[in-house]
């Protein structure tokens, strides 16, 4: 599967306005959280905490051959709320992205997707973390059975296209990063007469 072309661009600058002098693990574990006494341009001295580059997720826009877009309602125990997303996750160690996004698909709503569209990346969080986000719009779909994980309490919800897009443009949408991956979505979409 190719690459959106704005993937290459996700990738530090040659040289560097803020020279580290120092770094140290505030957090360890699956949020690791780094503290780093900089200098900056101006040279003046300060502490920078923040989640390292590195960790990388897929999101999922999902559409069946019907025109209708798979989204999940999934709890988020941080927020004690239960919000429509995108299909999402993680890429592990050493996993292709096309392979992660696929996995999730499955693993989330029980779907398998006969083309794929890749669409612009981006930093969901760039004051506070080096994460970068790959959005993917699944086209084609067929579902079956999910293997949500044991931390995972999700709903799947098969809805029009048009009124995803409603939901998005109201507000019901409330998760950014699924909120980007739909916007990023609606040309690819619409060009293919499918909204």
């Amino acid at each position: 599967m190719p690459e959106h072309p704005n993937w290459a661009t996700l990738t530090e600058d040659d040289t560097q306005p803020w020279h580290t002098l120092e770094s140290r693990v505030l957090v360890a574990g699956f949020r690791t959280v780094y503290e780093d006494r900089v200098r900056l341009e101006n040279g003046v001295e300060t502490l920078y905490q923040y989640r390292p580059r590195g960790p990388r997720a897929v999101f999922v826009l999902p559409v069946t051959a019907a025109g209708e877009a798979v989204l999940i309602r999934q709890y988020r125990y941080p927020l004690r709320a239960t919000v429509t997303e995108v299909v999402a996750g993680g890429v592990e160690r050493g996993e292709d992205l096309h392979h992660a996004a696929t996995r999730e698909l499955q693993e989330e709503v029980g779907g398998v997707a006969a083309e794929w569209v890749a669409l612009p990346g981006f930093y969901p969080q760039p004051s506070i973390s080096g994460v970068i986000f790959y959005p993917f719009l699944a086209l084609g779909v067929t579902l079956g059975d999910t293997a949500h994980e044991a931390t995972e309490t999700i709903e799947r919800v098969v809805m029009p296209l048009r009124e995803a897009y409603a939901l998005l443009d109201s507000g019901g949408i409330q998760d950014g990063a699924s909120s980007l991956t739909l916007w990023h979505a609606r040309a690819p979409l619409q060009a293919r007469g499918l909204l």
